[in-house]
């Protein structure tokens, strides 16, 4: 099966380990670092949503104008905007981009930070609130006839949009989280499962959660999945884990600085499933299989994709296909220092891994013809043994 690649659609040039020099949202920036993955082999890039960060859907508007073949995904969150209004807003981003968006729908694992934005649900409501607004959504990108909706959380009359995405019959939906709630929902609505970097053991459980959930809605298909780690490389492995610990010692100096991820609330014990899955796994240990590594994990709190994988690119796509053979075909990955890392991560290590899966898929198919050849010849012969 093909494999695809989804880096990181920044507005500026913060991360963890950095604080940022540009304003919040510049265009140069912006448009550079997209660059830097349409140029290098990645396939996508997410433009993430944050309370008080630049709106996602105008930042992904202005790149889907200026760069070719990238993809984007979009995250949003359902308590911003009435789903009439968004769907519209994304059909409209899907005519801007000629059909590259994919929508990542986000339900909010901390209070705290969806009221920052007026939303007092609780975590389940939120769950319940997201289904049936991604529900509506499909059917305004479908629907060329007026509906009205009562739900728990939207009431409508009479809406039809006039304006459709390209991609027929719709944008694909993207979804994540790790509680039962997450799963349920998911399951029943997701065509892309994204889920954090654990280890292979850990990853695979929730794979298997993910399909479960989607039997249970009563779906024939199941999610595709996607896994997402902060690759940290270098020529050797001795450079890669100097690399990895200077990486965690300058996350620890940023929030010691009491900087933007301490207003922004990295930090505390997280509220969300996800977060507390990854510090359980931290505490449990660093190192995991081949190359997985928990301490950037646990110098954030915990705080979203934050599990790094470490070593040389050989090593670290050799990780990669580890996850891939599970049955995740979308691999997410984001440096620390966005831009180089995007381009170095795109030069050596994402072709070694599609060369790989291409290699497995080529055996994969000659093996298939040759047991159909057999197949044909076994006939032929059972043929010529009844005719005599």
């Amino acid at each position: 099966m093909p494999v695809e690649f989804l880096g990181i659609a920044a507005t500026s040039d913060v991360s963890e380990t950095t604080p940022r020099t540009t304003a919040a949202f510049d265009r140069d920036y912006t448009l550079r670092l997209a660059r830097a993955h349409e140029d290098h082999g990645w396939d996508r890039v997410l433009f993430a949503y944050g309370a008080g960060a630049p709106d996602p859907a105008p930042s992904a508007a202005y790149l889907a104008a200026k760069v070719d073949r990238l993809q984007i995904l979009l995250a949003h969150r359902p308590n911003v905007s009435y789903p009439t209004f968004a769907a519209k807003t994304f059909a409209t981003l899907d005519r801007i981009s000629d059909g590259r968006l994919t929508v990542h729908f986000i339900t909010g694992g901390s209070d705290h930070e969806q009221q920052r934005e007026g939303d007092f649900l609780t975590k389940d409501q939120r769950y319940a609130r997201t289904r049936e607004y991604i529900g509506i959504v499909k059917k305004a990108w479908t629907s060329r006839e007026p509906f009205d909706h009562e739900g728990e959380h939207y009431r409508f009359n009479d809406f039809v949009s006039d304006v459709f995405p390209v991609q027929e019959p719709r944008p694909n939906v993207s979804f994540g989280g790790s509680s039962p709630a997450a799963y349920a929902a998911g399951g029943a609505e997701a065509d892309i499962y994204c889920l954090w970097g654990e280890p292979l053991a850990a990853t695979a459980e929730q794979i298997e959660r993910v399909k479960e959930a989607a039997r249970a809605a009563g779906r024939t298909d199941t999610p595709r999945i996607q896994v997402a780690f902060r690759p940290i490389i270098a020529p050797t492995e001795e450079l890669a884990w100097e690399k990895a610990h200077r990486t965690v010692a300058a996350i620890k100096a940023r929030r010691e600085s009491g900087g933007d991820l301490v207003r922004r609330g990295v930090g505390g014990a997280p509220q969300n499933t996800g977060s507390q899955r990854l510090i359980e796994i931290a505490e449990q240990g660093e190192r995991y299989d081949r190359a997985l590594w928990t301490p950037t994990a646990a110098a954030t709190g915990g705080a979203g994709n934050s599990n790094a994988l470490v070593g040389t690119p050989e090593t670290v796509a050799a990780a990669l296909l580890d996850y891939y053979d599970l049955g995740a075909d979308i691999l997410s990955a984001r440096g620390y220092d966005l831009v180089g890392d995007a381009i170095d991560f795109g030069r050596h290590v994402i072709p070694i891994v599609r060369e790989e899966v291409a290699r497995r898929d080529a055996a994969k198919a000659a093996e298939r013809a040759a047991a159909e050849a057999a197949a044909k010849e076994r006939d032929r012969h059972q043929l010529i043994a009844v005719q005599a």
